[in-house]
């Protein structure tokens, strides 16, 4: 049975964990801060069962968690196939972490990066195997979510590309191939177009998010609008990924308005707070914002 480490234990890091263990992996959950890793296995557990009781998952819910393990530390990544990176799309942050799973897993592990702006190659250049490094930029919430953009830096090799490729199948996703490692690879830069225009849309009173989220649903076929997409993803992590793709050189892309960043100084962070460009119940329903 092929081992998976997963270091972070946030939204994205807990989702990822929970398909590697539904596919069939030995998963490693790992998070500096305890109560991170108590929530999301909690989540989890909520999630598998519900995906049971709709026949959704072949295995008991207790045979998917079985496979799962909290860390509270990256020792056991010298156990590990896949180490995959989730945490918070900060530079630093992640080139600390790379140092060290490139000192502590074994040369045939692959180093893998959830990133959703910072080039694959800037990343894999602060390890000795930028050819054993990817991109996997899953979408959330995992569990829920088909696309996984594979991408692959300057110097990953075709062999490694190929076996990304295989183990996002592996896991009951779709790839998407992405051959040129360039900042926000290919998705977020489409969506970041997008919702740069409709946040200026809503900042200038041009109309509100809930008809903007209408329009996009109903005259193009999309199945959330651009604003229940950021709620769901947090706007905190929207607003954070503007900043970096702003960073890396694609000024075209990064918003001209401050919306998103005066409503994360408010507190209004999206769906796991109940208020951003919508309101949420408690049990998780989506309702028109106060004005």
């Amino acid at each position: 049975m092929e081992r998976v480490l997963v270091v972070g234990a946030g939204f994205m890091g807990a989702g990822i964990a929970q398909v590697a263990a539904q596919a069939g992996y030995q998963v490693h959950l790992m998070d500096v801060q305890a109560a991170a890793t108590e929530r999301a296995f909690k989540e989890i557990r909520w999630s598998v069962e519900k995906l049971a009781a709709k026949g959704q998952i072949k295995e008991s819910p207790q045979q998917v968690l079985a496979r799962l393990a909290p860390e509270s530390d990256l020792l056991c990544a010298s156990q590990v196939d896949w180490a995959i990176e989730a945490t918070w799309e900060e530079y630093d942050l992640k080139r600390g972490i790379f140092q060290e799973l490139d000192r502590l897993a074994r040369p045939e592990a692959i180093l893998a990066t959830n990133s959703s702006s910072i080039p694959i190659t800037r990343l894999a250049a602060n390890t000795q195997r930028p050819e054993r490094m990817l991109g996997l930029h899953f979408f959330g919430p995992v569990p829920l979510m088909r696309a996984v953009e594979v991408v692959k830096g300057e110097k990953t090799s075709q062999a490694v590309f190929e076996r990304g490729v295989a183990f996002v199948q592996s896991l009951d996703k779709t790839p998407v191939r992405v051959r040129r490692d360039i900042p926000g690879f290919l998705l977020n830069r489409i969506f970041t177009a997008a919702l740069r225009e409709a946040v200026e849309l809503v900042d200038q009173g041009i109309a509100s998010p809930e008809d903007i989220d209408i329009g996009m649903r109903l005259g193009y076929g999309w199945h959330a609008g651009p604003f229940e997409i950021a709620d769901n993803a947090g706007l905190d992590t929207v607003a954070r990924v503007g900043r970096s793709i702003r960073a890396l050189g694609a000024e075209h892309l990064a918003f001209t308005s401050d919306l998103i960043e005066r409503m994360v100084a408010e507190g209004r962070l999206g769906r796991k707070v109940g208020k951003g460009f919508y309101n949420y119940t408690l049990d998780g329903r989506r309702v028109p914002r106060d004005k």
